[in-house]
């Protein structure tokens, strides 16, 4: 997760900038195809960036809810054999994006930085193969992990009852379970991680689409094109948010973590503590 919303970073807000930035020392673009194979790779990233977290989503939820399943599934390789996978059928599905655009770079701030022909842009098999890549990023993602959350939640609350009732015959109703407040803290986390997928992703979703039918003819409500920028904005942050959730609200993480930031001063005390002994 952490690795593919990288690359969404480098190729969505470092190298999609470079050209617009530098117009004049990149003008030799104009003449290859880089815009788009760059089109290309930018998809497959952030579609990577969004279903590894709906693998990732699945992986908690069968350690969660399958006992059985989890020894076999929720090893390293199973884990190597899904995100390869995800990443190749993620290439091959953003493919078109190579010959919907031309090889011209738009030599402006606009999220959209390939330029693309009239008769790409009015096309009615083009905006057909538009809407299904939107319904399979993000539409399908979010009810993935909406399904998987809810059994999940499901499950905590299921057998929580059963602990509940358990630990007051055998603690009493004031003494707090440890355990239940981990499960808490999970289901929080769990419609955390729904909610900020959805929110982030629905500007950017709906301006899409509903641009794509006012080409088609199907006008009854402008839409201003700071719209389409906060969509971009917000979908670039939810490539990164969901995976900060998740590592921050792991015990073990922040542990290392904080490990990592006393490392520096941790030297330079041991340093000194060494230089007052000689």
């Amino acid at each position: 997760m952490s690795s593919a919303d990288l690359m969404v970073i480098l190729l969505d807000l470092v190298l999609r900038h470079i050209p617009i930035v530098l117009k004049e020392q990149f003008r030799f673009l104009w003449f290859l195809r880089i815009c788009n194979i760059h089109a290309v790779l930018l998809y497959a990233a952030t579609d990577c960036s969004v279903w590894f977290t709906v693998t990732f989503t699945f992986d908690r939820c069968v350690a969660i809810s399958c006992r059985t399943l989890k020894c076999r599934y929720c090893t390293e390789k199973t884990a190597a054999v899904v995100l390869g996978t995800v990443s190749v059928l993620s290439l091959l599905k953003n493919l078109f994006w190579y010959f919907m655009f031309t090889e011209m770079y738009q030599m402006s701030n606009l999220p959209w930085f390939c330029i693309a022909t009239l008769d790409v842009y009015f096309s009615t098999v083009w905006v057909t193969i538009e809407f299904v890549h939107y319904i399979l990023t993000p539409c399908v993602p979010f009810a993935l992990i909406l399904l998987l959350n809810v059994f999940t939640v499901r499950h905590i609350l299921v057998s929580s009852r059963a602990r509940r009732r358990l630990w007051a015959q055998r603690n009493g109703e004031t003494v707090r379970d440890p355990e239940m407040e981990s499960r808490r803290k999970s289901m929080i986390l769990l419609f955390a991680i729904s909610a900020n997928f959805l929110l982030l992703w629905a500007t950017k979703t709906v301006y899409s689409v509903w641009i794509r039918m006012q080409s088609l003819g199907y006008d009854s409500m402008l839409l201003h094109s700071y719209v389409q920028e906060l969509g971009f904005m917000f979908q670039l942050l939810s490539c990164s948010s969901n995976s900060c959730i998740y590592a921050l609200t792991l015990t073990k993480f922040r542990e290392q973590l904080k490990d990592v930031l006393k490392c520096p001063f941790a030297s330079i005390v041991d340093f000194m503590q060494k230089g007052e002994k000689k």
